[in-house]
């Protein structure tokens, strides 16, 4: 049975659809039939590799709203082995028009029950709330991977998150995992990203991954061209980072490295420092329990 894995941060902006579109590459890259679904009304996942959400006939919100199979919206991508369900524009209604609706935390759990078996990995790609979508989206998933930009009003959300993923687990999905914390956006140049990836190790220790992807030109360029940075710029330290995430992320479930992810570059490594680490105050207090209830699969 294949794996849902939700990717999920409230925050906007932390490299959430980033770090969807380029894992679920180099997954693929790898070998592992992936399938990505895009939740977010934004679509930036589905232009990120390169649809034209004008040319989209039906999306996620088909299914969601009006029970089309999911299997009749499922589109190939550049990537071999990796295929996505779009979204589009009429999701920014969905919240509204979910509410009235029967089981309505677990419409997309029924719906991807479909397909599930057909793919290694499901890739869910949530949009920066916590509102019925996100909800969704983790009822479905399996695990859960929470990118972290590495500043400070990026952590500030984290406590709520966590707390929706513990309500999530007691009433809705007990076995909703924590796959893993991806600290993007690492500016080596700051104290500042140094801290803030101190200060996440010392609260959430194992759950997070020990890549760490840097802040990069060559990432942020590469959604305009509607190619994951697989394709449009693989020597670049972007590349290498996602490369090793997935490496890091295959080896959790205990699958082999393959060459195509196990790429070696040690400036996109966990970072250390040896100066003093300040204390956030009240952004990471009290969220010691993120891997509590559920292994770090």
């Amino acid at each position: 049975m294949g794996q849902i894995i939700a990717c999920a941060n409230q925050k906007g902006g932390v490299g959430k659809t980033t770090t969807v579109v380029n894992l679920a590459t180099y997954l693929a890259l790898a070998g592992d039939a992936v399938l990505v679904v895009d939740l977010d009304p934004q679509g930036n996942a589905t232009s990120g590799f390169g649809l034209d959400r004008g040319d989209i006939v039906q999306s996620i919100y088909e299914a969601l709203i009006e029970d089309v199979s999911v299997e009749e919206m499922v589109l190939p991508t550049a990537i071999a082995g990796l295929s996505i369900v779009p979204s589009s524009i009429a999701l920014a209604g969905a919240e509204v028009e979910l509410a009235p609706l029967p089981q309505r935390e677990r419409r997309l759990s029924r719906i991807l029950a479909e397909i599930r078996d057909d793919y290694d990995y499901v890739v869910l790609d949530c949009p920066p709330s916590l509102g019925l979508i996100t909800v969704n989206a983790l009822t479905a998933a399996d695990a859960v991977i929470i990118p972290i930009q590495c500043e400070y009003y990026a952590l500030e959300g984290l406590s709520q998150l966590i707390a929706t993923i513990n309500l999530v687990r007691n009433h809705l999905n007990p076995e909703l995992a924590i796959k893993g914390v991806v600290l993007t956006m690492y500016d080596s140049r700051t104290n500042l990203s140094a801290e803030v990836n101190a200060e996440v190790r010392k609260h959430l220790g194992a759950a997070v991954f020990n890549t760490v992807v840097p802040r990069s030109v060559r990432l942020s360029e590469a959604p305009s061209y509607g190619l994951p940075i697989a394709l449009y710029r693989p020597d670049s330290k972007g590349a290498d980072a996602y490369a090793l995430l997935a490496a890091e992320f295959r080896a959790r479930d205990g699958r082999l490295a393959t060459p195509s992810t196990a790429v070696a570059s040690t400036a996109v490594n966990s970072p250390t420092t040896n100066s003093t680490t300040a204390d956030p105050g009240p952004a990471l207090r009290g969220i010691d329990t993120v891997a509590s209830g559920g292994d770090a699969r």
